[in-house]
């Protein structure tokens, strides 16, 4: 299904993530509603750090943050020759962002954004949407960082909607679409918090 939109509503997008959808913005300018079968995830007490993510992790002059300029993370996820994060997305998710139901994980170097990454919480489930780098592995300091937030809040249920070589790498599997909704059920009406964990 598609459809134009200036922006989508929150509780339309909150609505669709709850019932195993997401949208994506078509070259067209419609936006497309998804729920794959099978669907990636990254089982949170599975994430596997290679030997170079462990290396970028004692690098010095990281500084993690969440929710300071999650504007700034859609855009550089959306600076790519080909991207699915449309104006319309992007509205949509600052919308969600404001509602407190969207989230970014920003990876900062020398008082500039390195990287980050973004996604939806609801319950128990984050949603991750998308990842981006400027300096090399922030991206993977930025994933990293989200894990250990979502296992010391509550959470159960990472989504990383499709796999990718990259994600598997961190040990992010397909699981049949049915058994990605049970686990999105037992997920969402968990009471959760999106913080960092204490040093």
């Amino acid at each position: 299904m598609a459809v134009m939109k200036t922006s989508l509503p929150p509780e339309l997008l909150l609505e669709a993530y709850g019932s195993g959808m997401f949208p994506m913005g078509m070259e067209d300018g419609r936006i497309g509603w998804f729920s794959p079968d099978p669907r990636g995830i990254l089982p949170l007490e599975e994430f596997h750090t290679p030997h170079g993510l462990k290396r970028a992790l004692r690098r010095p002059g990281w500084e993690i943050r969440i929710d300071t300029d999650f504007a700034a993370v859609v855009e550089g996820c959306a600076e790519r020759e080909e991207t699915w994060i449309s104006q319309t997305i992007a509205a949509s998710y600052r919308q969600l962002f404001a509602s407190g139901h969207a989230h970014s994980v920003e990876v900062w170097n020398e008082g500039r954004l390195a990287g980050g990454l973004y996604g939806v919480a609801l319950g128990g489930a984050f949603f991750g949407e998308s990842m981006f780098h400027r300096v090399t592995d922030a991206s993977k300091v930025a994933l990293w960082h989200l894990v250990r937030i979502l296992r010391d809040g509550g959470f159960t249920l990472l989504d990383t909607q499709w796999i990718t070589s990259h994600l598997e790498q961190f040990g992010a599997r397909e699981i049949p679409r049915e058994e990605y909704l049970r686990l999105l059920g037992d997920a969402v009406g968990r009471k959760t918090r999106f913080a960092l964990p204490e040093a």
